[in-house]
């Protein structure tokens, strides 16, 4: 989900003293990061400055690696065939992004690049009528191979779009920044995607919050539909209810692409929240399930229970006035049905 850039911030009297070590303690550090926001809460003896430093480290390389809004960025000049070579961070990326288009029966795939920018989600204008078909005839991650660090297209037009999977990457590059400072304790949240560690400053898990995906609730943390706790584990939410637009005939054009049909997805399901073992993962799968639609996304959420677990939120089937419906394999501690507003770590 997105949030508003904002300017950065770090919290706490310890930025003063950035050169001095103190003993392990609970700090805050926000700001902005990838177009969002970014809040990190650690105890740590290190002080909010480093802390900061190191997260702009982060954002600086991952802007360099897999943007694709800067032209400069290496993924923009793979896509603009200027280059073949891929650093680390791309290639793990394409790694994960194949196995989740493998289980989803192409139902995932980040090859959109060339329909998400015709429907204007890709830094471009949207095209008043795209031609679909012509487009698909380069989109489908089995026209994209590598070959040890160099990307081989079959086609030159072929373009990658990892805006479904960077988030979440770039989430547990900061939380593996963090645990190299010895951090154990910590929650990590970019643009409401979520790594959490150990336990927040009360002794208990980090608590976050799931917006309620009604179309323009564009105010993260406003408008909860409940909140979850979460240790040791990743958290991130897909939906259509943000980035989304109307056409001429008034029809909505969500971000969601299904890649066969080049079409855009709008089912009952409004939003998938995935709680997994890392974020790369949990971003992408979101995605996936978004673009499943209700039943393929409920039938393969259950499939899947053993190692990742969600919280879907459905539009009531007949009853447009009825409240939302619920799909949930979370573990009955683990979600709140009544949020708290006064006791969320996001």
């Amino acid at each position: 989900m997105k949030g508003l850039a904002i300017f950065a911030t770090v919290a706490l009297s310890a930025f003063a003293f950035a050169g001095c070590r103190h003993e392990a303690r609970y700090v805050t550090v926000d700001g902005a990061m990838l177009g969002t926001t970014f809040h990190v809460v650690a105890r740590t003896d290190r002080s909010p400055k480093e802390i900061y430093a190191g997260i702009m480290r982060i954002d600086g390389e991952a802007k360099a690696s897999m943007s694709i809004f800067d032209e400069q960025s290496l993924l923009s000049r793979i896509n603009a065939n200027l280059t073949d070579s891929a650093d680390c961070h791309i290639l793990r990326n394409i790694a994960v992004a194949s196995e989740i288009h493998r289980i989803s029966g192409g139902m995932y795939d980040i090859t959109v690049k060339p329909l998400t920018e015709a429907y204007g989600f890709a830094a471009k204008h949207a095209t008043a009528q795209p031609d679909i078909d012509s487009l698909l005839q380069f989109v489908g991650m089995s026209r994209l191979h590598v070959e040890g660090n160099h990307i081989v297209k079959d086609d030159e037009r072929v373009q990658l779009d990892l805006n479904s999977i960077a988030k979440g990457y770039t989430v547990d590059m900061v939380a593996e920044f963090l645990e190299s400072k010895g951090v154990a304790d910590y929650i990590v949240e970019i643009g409401g995607e979520i790594r959490a560690r150990g336990i927040n400053g009360k002794g208990r898990k980090w608590r976050v919050a799931i917006d309620a995906p009604f179309d323009g609730n564009d105010s993260p943390g406003a408008y909860m539909q409940t909140t979850v706790d979460v240790s040791d584990a990743a958290l991130a939410t897909s939906g259509n209810y943000r980035r989304f637009h109307t056409d001429s005939q008034g029809r909505k054009i969500a971000h969601t692409i299904n890649p066969l049909t080049g079409e855009s997805v709008c089912s009952r399901l409004l939003s998938a929240t995935v709680v997994t073992r890392d974020c790369t993962t949990a971003d992408a799968l979101g995605t996936m399930f978004m673009a499943l639609g209700e039943q393929r996304a409920i039938e393969m959420a259950t499939q899947m229970r053993d190692s990742v677990r969600v919280y879907f939120i459905l539009a009531p089937e007949h009853d447009a006035d009825a409240e939302y419906e619920i799909f949930s394999t979370l573990d009955e501690s683990t979600a709140n049905d009544k949020p708290n507003t006064q006791n969320t770590d996001k």
